[in-house]
């Protein structure tokens, strides 16, 4: 894995874990072994389908909708499964949810600046992509040119 990935993985652990921590410990009776296990299988289900594989594919909107969506189903599952929930769980999940999908905006701009482009700027060395194509309207200027355009007959 390379260097850039591992820096990205890292800074998505500490704000997941930090948002995951200012919130479970509110609502929830949630051990600190406990907060940073979710946080590291979230971290980890968020980056694969949400970073690598959403985000490249659509645009920052669509892959934060996603990664809401991902990062709600995820905490909901694994803090009914870790911690014992003394409040509403599924509340707690919505909350976590939304504050990440905040962090994950910015994120992904990250992401798209700082370990995306150098992998895709490689490759736009070898391809042409369609926007980079375009038509070239041009008057020919050569004299000669014009003077035998003149002298056909049509």
């Amino acid at each position: 894995m390379k260097m850039r990935h591992m820096k990205a993985l890292a800074i998505k652990f500490i704000f997941t874990a930090v948002v995951l921590y200012s919130l479970l410990t509110i609502f929830e009776a949630a051990s600190l072994t406990e907060i940073l296990l979710i946080s590291l299988l979230v971290t980890g289900i968020a980056y694969l389908i949400g970073d690598l594989v959403i985000l490249r594919r659509f645009s920052n909107l669509v892959a934060t909708i996603a990664d809401f969506g991902l990062a709600f189903a995820a905490i909901w599952l694994f803090s009914s499964f870790f911690i014992y929930a003394a409040s509403p769980i599924v509340t707690v999940s919505a909350f976590s949810a939304f504050f990440l999908a905040i962090s994950e905006a910015l994120f992904h701009i990250y992401m798209n600046e700082k370990v995306f482009e150098k992998e895709d700027d490689r490759r736009d060395d070898l391809t042409f992509t369609k926007s980079r194509l375009q038509a070239e309207f041009s008057e020919e200027e050569d004299i000669d040119y014009i003077r035998k355009k003149k002298k056909r007959p049509e």
